[in-house]
């Protein structure tokens, strides 16, 4: 056989089915889904023209040819694996690695301690962080990428990891200024911190808090422009300003009482983070293995619900 047709991704779902008994639990050994396992074994049989499992309740069971084929490929399997660990110890040095792209402030403010957890767990993958403002699509220059984008079709795979909901967030001296003042006079009253977005106008974003404060517009374009939501959070830290940004990202301040959300109130602009990988990789071990961990991260992150907090 010509091994350029060697369905080697379809052999490892059959193994893994095969070991585990049951789709699902070959789905999860591998970290993909079901579906992509299933029709991995359904490729490798059309492949070969014979059925490998007989798919009657309550389990699959291995056909005569499946019986026939589960060892060589575990015996396969297992000198492959053995040789490739007795490699990677000569060398003395972790094989897999991954380039992650990040989004600046995502970058900042989450990566360094969630990727410190993701090491201590998985401390045999190299991670190569590259942080710089991500464009809506993954680069196909980094294995995963995580962006900032509204829903959409796309040519990548995309994973949400939470969606952004904006809200004012100052110092604790700004806040108490708001005390006894309605939302259309604090916002007079401070200056309104900006983050660069794209082709849209400085002041979209607070134009958009204040239809959702049913407040008039006004004028909102006056203020300072950064670059990123980390440095207007940086500002507003100082004593100045208000900044309209996402809290999941800033839970350490808020935590600590050095940022304060004075109103009740938040915008839903359609965007969120995604986690984008291009389909072709989605059977690579390392990449399966971030997704994994990394969806599973931002399923239920403990601050979301404090960070949203409005102050008392």
């Amino acid at each position: 056989m010509d091994r350029r047709w060697l369905p080697l991704n379809a052999l490892r779902a059959f193994e893994a089915v095969g070991r585990q008994g049951s789709f699902t639990g070959a789905a999860q050994s591998l970290l993909v889904s079901q579906s992509a396992v299933s029709r991995h074994v359904i490729g490798l049989e059309d492949f070969l023209g014979v059925p490998l499992f007989d798919r009657k309740p309550p389990q699959p069971a291995l056909t005569e040819a499946g019986k026939r084929l589960l060892p060589v490929v575990e015996k396969a399997f297992e000198r492959i694996d053995t040789t490739l660990e007795e490699i990677m110890r000569e060398r003395g040095e972790p094989q897999r690695s991954l380039r992650v792209l990040l989004p600046t402030t995502f970058a900042q403010r989450l990566a360094v301690p969630i990727l410190r957890h993701f090491r201590a767990e998985f401390p045999d993958l190299k991670l190569d962080i590259d942080s710089r403002p991500v464009p809506g699509t993954a680069e196909r220059e980094a294995d995963v990428a995580v962006i900032y984008t509204p829903p959409r079709v796309a040519p990548q795979v995309l994973d949400l990891l939470w969606m952004v909901k904006l809200t004012i967030l100052c110092h604790p001296d700004v806040a108490a200024r708001a005390k006894g003042t309605d939302i259309a006079g604090f916002l007079a009253a401070n200056d309104l911190l900006h983050v660069k977005l794209d082709s849209r106008p400085p002041a979209f974003l607070w134009q958009n808090f204040a239809r959702a404060a049913h407040v008039a517009p006004g004028q909102l374009d006056r203020g300072l422009v950064f670059d990123t939501a980390q440095l207007a959070v940086q500002y507003a830290l100082s004593g100045e300003g208000l900044a309209l940004v996402d809290p999941v990202l800033f839970e350490d301040e808020i935590r600590a009482g050095r940022l304060v959300r004075p109103y009740d109130i938040h915008v839903d602009d359609g965007y969120g983070y995604y986690l984008s990988i291009h389909p072709d990789d989605l059977d690579r071990p390392e990449i399966a293995l971030f997704r994994s961990w990394l969806i599973r991260r931002f399923s239920r992150p403990p601050f979301l619900e404090e960070a949203a907090a409005p102050a008392t």
